[in-house]
């Protein structure tokens, strides 16, 4: 029962991102090079992450789930 619990949560983060292009895409369409990429790829971690907390506490994930979810998430939000 948790593993599908943790399979639908990590499907259903990864078709959140589905519409949204990944990091390291956006920074080659922008043609990012340097510290201007690291820079760019930090800030939309940040943003991933704190994107992918939040949606783990709409659904009320705690624990080992949380941690799954939210790594799942901004793995995919990253391009990583």
């Amino acid at each position: 029962m948790t593993k599908t619990l943790l399979l639908a949560l990590a499907l259903s983060c990864s078709a959140s991102f589905a519409y949204a292009q990944s990091c390291s895409v956006q920074a080659g369409d922008k043609k990012l090079a340097g510290a201007a990429k690291t820079s760019f790829l930090t800030k939309c971690q940040k943003d991933a992450t704190a994107s992918c907390d939040k949606q783990a506490a709409d659904r009320k994930l705690a624990g080992a789930a949380k941690t799954s979810f939210t790594k799942k998430c901004v793995n995919d939000a990253v391009g990583g």
